[in-house]
């Protein structure tokens, strides 16, 4: 497998794409989560690459996109750094953020 970690500055441009294609509404929402995106830890398959990005958190989920699979996930929380369960998803960001928002409205009801 020839696989590279992707870069903050690549990491960048996908997150830019993402939020020009993203509603009002959910752009909104997204500048109330999002963070600068920081290096969290996966134990699973991210051990290679020192972890994935996480970009945005929201109660007990974050937002990180998998360089692996190409794609943003969402995965649960325990402890900030971390990330509980690897995801295989290949989302672009604006639809992440929608499945983060359903999610959590979700789990509100």
């Amino acid at each position: 497998m020839n696989w590279e970690p992707i870069t903050f500055e690549e990491l960048s441009l996908e997150i830019s794409k993402g939020e020009k294609e993203m509603s009002p509404e959910n752009f909104q929402f997204w500048n109330e989560i999002k963070f600068t995106p920081t290096k969290w830890t996966e134990h699973e398959f991210g051990n290679e690459s020192e972890g994935f990005w996480a970009v945005a958190k929201y109660k007990n989920f974050v937002l990180y996109y998998n360089d692996i699979e190409e794609g943003f996930n969402i995965s649960e929380v325990e402890k900030d750094g971390e990330i509980k369960e690897y995801g295989a998803e290949q989302d672009e960001l604006q639809y992440a953020v929608i499945k983060l928002k359903k999610l959590v409205e979700y789990y509100e009801i």
